[in-house]
């Protein structure tokens, strides 16, 4: 194998759907008002007071300008046009064009915990109601984990690797962490980066529901009368996740060709920490949790205290949130009373294996323009009195170095350090 080129590797721009919007701007623009984009669920019909998550709104597939009505039959797991949608406006926004010399040196790895499960469903219904020679041939394809960013590189023209990490909640961050590696190393210029997830379905809610980890809503609830309030991480009355919807990707670039095409950065990928658990299939293990840090933070070739912000995984679990402040303790020692720390499911939810693109791309949008999305629905818990959780509204604040932390089920953990342009 040849030598490794070690090259930095920069964010040039970034697509996202969420529950604040069904574009990275319009997500941004709710966002930076410190609002939540949570409601009773009208996607499906369910059977559990879990009922309040994150859908994407006025997201409508078939209204897309590439999806025509054969391809909306043809291609009925949501994931595969989400991919496509993030991605597509990742590139629009960066104004890179695909041509001869940029399509085979492009890559896109895009990951999901779920995958194509929605397609599943339907082969299923249609199995049970309608008979076996109704299961459609596209099933397969539908549930192959690599098939959205295969579907990308067919609408935007690039031929480099696709593949889809799975790393279930950390699935973004494995995405941009491989990527920066694939560009570092010379493999390819360019990588789309992220993650999708289009999880609500009955099973998978009440799934989630029986597990006990989604919030569930009784009337003296605040979120009864204000689903809105529904996901409060690092709040004293924090009962479980908000399951939402979402996708993002982040279009990554080698230093030499931010000039040669013309490229503006926004954010350098410093470091990257990535471990696993071996200790249980849901409950974080701190050792890894704090070594994941750690890594991060030593490959970007910083010490702790270069840290200026934290943007945590926080996703209002009662265990997974004092666990993480346990872990930021631990890593930065007294000086966590002096970092910001904030989760950004607050506002869009827990979206799975979207979840670290879509807090990446919001995180660095924030720090270009001086600030820090605030952790909404905040109510004091005073076991976390030491911890700065930049409380309920946005705020001004300059920096330049931030950690983006993502664990997920399984006991798969990755962080990555950012560095503002």
């Amino acid at each position: 194998m040849r030598a490794p080129k070690n090259r930095r590797v920069f964010v040039v721009d970034y697509g996202a759907a969420t529950p604040l919007g069904n574009t990275f701007e319009r997500t941004w623009q709710r966002a930076v008002r410190a609002e939540a984009g949570f409601r009773r669920i009208t996607r499906c019909e369910v059977k559990t007071r879990s009922n309040v998550v994150g859908e994407i709104p006025d997201w409508d597939p078939s209204g897309l300008d590439f999806v025509n009505r054969k391809e909306a039959y043809i291609w009925d797991a949501d994931y595969v046009f989400l991919t496509m949608a993030v991605c597509k406006e990742a590139m629009e926004r960066s104004g890179l064009v695909i041509d001869k010399e940029t399509g085979p040196r492009t890559a896109c790895l895009i990951g999901s915990a779920l995958n194509g499960t929605d397609s599943f469903r339907i082969a299923m219904d249609n199995y049970l109601h309608k008979g076996p020679t109704k299961v459609s041939p596209y099933l397969l394809p539908n549930l192959c984990s690599n098939l959205p960013a295969g579907k990308a590189g067919m609408l935007l023209g690039f031929t480099g690797p696709i593949y889809s990490p799975q790393g279930a909640c950390a699935s973004g961050n494995y995405a941009i962490g491989a990527a920066a590696r694939m560009i570092r190393d010379g493999d390819c210029d360019f990588a789309l980066a992220g993650g999708v997830e289009t999880c609500l379905l009955p099973e998978i809610i009440q799934g989630f529901a029986n597990m006990l980890a989604t919030i569930k809503i009784e009337p003296k609830d605040r979120a009864y009368k204000d689903p809105a309030q529904a996901s409060r991480p690092f709040s004293i009355d924090r009962k479980g996740i908000v399951l939402a919807e979402g996708g993002g990707a982040l279009l990554l670039t080698a230093e030499e060709t931010l000039k040669a095409y013309g490229l503006t950065p926004k954010a350098e990928v410093m470091g990257v920490g990535w471990t696993s658990d071996a200790y249980h299939f849901t409950l974080p293990n701190p050792h890894s949790l704090i070594r994941t840090m750690r890594e991060a933070i030593d490959d970007a070739g910083l010490i702790p205290s270069d840290i200026e912000y934290v943007n945590a995984h926080g996703t209002s679990t009662v265990k997974g949130d004092r666990t993480e402040i346990e872990c930021l303790r631990e890593v930065f020692g007294p000086g966590i009373e002096k970092i910001p720390v904030s989760s950004n499911k607050s506002q869009i939810g827990h979206t799975l294996g979207a979840s670290a693109a879509i807090e990446a791309a919001l995180s660095i949008e924030a720090m270009k323009n001086g600030l820090i999305l605030p952790t909404v629905n905040y109510i004091p818990d005073p076991d976390f009195s030491d911890v700065d959780l930049v409380p309920n509204e946005i705020r001004k604040h300059a920096y330049e170095i931030f950690l983006s932390n993502s664990f997920g089920f399984g006991g798969t953990n990755c962080c990555i350090v950012f560095r503002g342009v």
